[in-house]
Parts: structure tokens; C-alpha cells; sequence
């Protein structure tokens, strides 16, 4: 069974249709008990930085996250779900993020000529081997929607990199934790794979 959070702010229903798609058993819980009992855990997010984990404060959530981003079982973040594990964003100064990896969120540079929110298909390239992203081929379309991006500390964590005026960690990996920026529920047929993978590693299907 796969855990998707719900913290009052997230793409919920796509993430659960995709994982139905997939047939894999999965529920929408904030029942700290569903989450550590699941294989696996989904983090999914939209909206605001501050807002998010004010939700999640709201709902006393934050240490039911980070146990579960910690345990060692599959663990992923998605869009908003993979900036807010990290420690701080530009989005919202002086709001603490879950800080379970190290490094911030960024505001994408004005003068580059680029709409901002960056929204739709871009490319993205893998960076290292990874468990999650083993059975991409080239450098697969993924779909994003996001003003701000992922700057790990640590080089060695960025599976994936892409390209929008500037190059940013779009995908990070560390152990069994993983973060995506783009949305794999929303990119197709690679992205699906990407779930499907995910499920593999939860041993949920």
C-alpha cells in the first residue's frame, strides 16, 4: 500500500488516479499510523512554500513526514512535495522547510526572456545511476509547473537536471529517498514508468 499525504495542499486525486492506472493499491491519509505502516510514501504538493507548511504545522504533520522520509521505505516528493524537503525557500523568507535534505529553493532569474511559472514539457537529463529513474530512455519529456527550483548542497543527490534559461536539479535521490519537480502523474507514458518504479521499490506492485 502507498501512502499519499494529505496535508490540505496537494494534487491528490491525479496522483491516486495514476497509481489506480498502474494497479497499485494506494490511500489518501493523514493518519500518522497509515503512513508508517505504508511501503511507500508520496508527498505530493501545489501552491505556495509558506503556505504548505503552514498546512502542515496546521495539521501536526511535519514530524509524521520527516519519520517517514527518514525510515529507509520508498519515499517521494513531487513539485511543491520535493522543494518543502528542503531547508528554506525564496518563496517564503524565513519560513523553515522540513529540512530532511540540504539546500533551497530558488527563484527562477528575471531577464532571461522566459515565462514565469515555467509550465509545461521540457526534456530532462539523468545525471547519475538511479534506482528510480533506471528505465528512462534519452532524455524523456516530463511535464512542470513551478516558479521556483531545487538547489541541493550536495551534488551527489541530483539524479536529474533540466534546462530553462538556467539548469536546475529537477529530480534528487538519496538512498530510498527521492524528489521529483516535474509531475511523473502528468508526463505520460515516462512518467507512468517512473511510478511504476517507484511501486517496484514499495513492493506494491
Amino acid at each position: 500500500m502507498i501512502a499519499i499525504i494529505d496535508y490540505g495542499a496537494g494534487n491528490l486525486q491525479s496522483v491516486q488516479n495514476a497509481l489506480n492506472f498502474i494497479g497499485c493499491p494506494s490511500t489518501v491519509t493523514s493518519a500518522p499510523a497509515e503512513i508508517k505502516s505504508a511501503n511507500g510514501v508520496i508527498l505530493p504538493g501545489v501552491g505556495a512554500f509558506g503556505s504548505a507548511m503552514a498546512e502542515i504545522h496546521r495539521h501536526g504533520m511535519a514530524d509524521t513526514i520527516i519519520d517517514a522520509a527518514k525510515s529507509g521505505k520508498p519515499f517521494i516528493g513531487v513539485c511543491a512535495g520535493m522543494q518543502l524537503l528542503f531547508e528554506e525557500s525564496e518563496e517564503s523568507p524565513g519560513v523553515p522547510g522540513l529540512g530532511v535534505l540540504n539546500g533551497k529553493v530558488l527563484l527562477f532569474p528575471s531577464g532571461q526572456g522566459l515565462k514565469i511559472p515555467h509550465m509545461g514539457w521540457n526534456s530532462i537529463a539523468v545525471q547519475k545511476k538511479s534506482r528510480l529513474l533506471e528505465k528512462l530512455s534519452g532524455q524523456p519529456y516530463m511535464y512542470f509547473v513551478h516558479s521556483y527550483y531545487v538547489k541541493a548542497d550536495n551534488e551527489e543527490i541530483v539524479s536529474a537536471r533540466t534546462n530553462y534559461g538556467i539548469t536546475f536539479d529537477a529530480a534528487v535521490e538519496q538512498g530510498n529517498l527521492f524528489g521529483c519537480q516535474f509531475h511523473p502523474e502528468k508526463s505520460g507514458t515516462e512518467g507512468i514508468s517512473i511510478l511504476k518504479r517507484f511501486a517496484e521499490l514499495a513492493g506494491g506492485n
